[in-house]
């Protein structure tokens, strides 16, 4: 065999390797993820009633990696509305038990259920009066065993070729903490604008609380009136370096607008500028936005008529000024 020939097979054999072991995952993740569907049952509804009924906080701990995904669900319910903390399990048992409140809930995380900081922390939280759910893939463990609640979490292997890789069982855990997060937001009545006040930095928050006033003051406000002349428009255009301008009556109601698009064609199409005026290069009936609307909205008015800007108004019409495309790109709504 050449040597060109078992450098292809060599490289046929390494991308089929590649493939193969990466759908086994998936395959194997989502069998583990479906036999969760067996865990949802009286006692993960009896776990959820217990945490929406608490007066304190919901406290997760674990160690290794189970206490990575910890960290994860407990931003996943500070972001849904059920206040969480992390704990990690061998911080607890040399000084940070003393975060624990009286009346917090505690989930401890882990795989085999019989880690030694495990087997050390239960009984201190026991002792301490605190409920204990154990969310654990071995329903005969000690953790299993010892725990109030169990929230089960069955791992009949790994993802790696190996079975030692925290894969499969992480995943479980994710998705089971998934699963508490939205059972608890669903009680809650958690809203669109309750998930905004909780992400005020966010794009997905923006969404749901920046409004088109919070945008447009920062811009320029050109006007010209009908009548005014082809002079006074660009000089206005130039100025407020918006690339359009409103057309305006004596009543701030705007009767059109004119955008350099437009002087670039009556430019293209007039010889004779002699007597241009506003009125007469201007686009009736503009595209408007009211001043109170969300940004959001602007957005999609202009992707839907592929444009901009839109000029902006208040709840009588009166012309307020403009907001730009370039407005929502610099607050990430794109």
């Amino acid at each position: 065999m050449r040597k060109a020939d078992k450098n292809n097979e060599l490289v046929r054999k390494t991308e089929t390797l590649i493939i193969e072991t990466a759908l086994r995952t998936i395959d194997i993740e989502h069998q583990a993820i479906n036999a969760l569907k067996n865990s949802i049952n009286d006692n993960f509804v009896a776990v959820v009633e217990r945490l929406f009924e608490s007066t304190g906080r919901v406290v997760l701990t674990g160690i290794g990696k189970s206490a990575l995904v910890a960290q994860k669900i407990v931003a996943t319910l500070n972001s849904t509305g059920t206040p969480a903390l992390f704990l990690h399990a061998a911080d607890a048992i040399h000084g940070d038990l003393g975060m624990v409140q009286s009346d917090d809930q505690v989930i401890c995380l882990s795989k085999s259920g019989e880690t030694p900081e495990i087997r050390v922390l239960v009984p201190l939280l026991r002792n301490l009066g605190n409920t204990v759910i154990g969310m654990v893939s071995r329903s005969d463990s000690y953790l299993a065993r010892q725990a109030d609640f169990v929230l089960h979490t069955p791992v009949d292997q790994e993802a790696d070729p190996n079975n030692l890789a925290p894969t499969t069982s992480t995943t479980s855990q994710i998705v089971m903490g998934d699963a508490l997060a939205t059972a608890l937001l669903a009680l809650r009545g958690f809203t669109p604008q309750d998930f905004a006040q909780f992400h005020p930095g966010g794009a997905l928050g923006k969404q749901l609380y920046l409004r088109v006033s919070d945008l447009f003051p920062q811009n320029e406000k050109p006007a010209v009136k009908a009548g005014d002349t082809l002079r006074a428009i660009i000089v206005e255009m130039t100025s407020k370096r918006l690339g359009a301008t409103a057309v305006v009556d004596d009543q701030s109601q705007v009767l059109g607008i004119i955008t350099d698009g437009d002087l670039r064609r009556m430019l293209e199409e007039e010889e004779d500028l002699t007597g241009v005026d506003a009125r007469a290069i201007m686009s009736g009936s503009p595209k408007v936005i009211q001043e109170n609307a969300l940004a959001v909205k602007a957005l999609q008015m202009m992707r839907k008529h592929s444009i901009t800007q839109l000029i902006v108004v208040d709840d009588h019409g009166v012309y307020q000024g403009f907001i730009h495309l370039h407005d929502l790109i610099r607050e990430g709504l794109i």
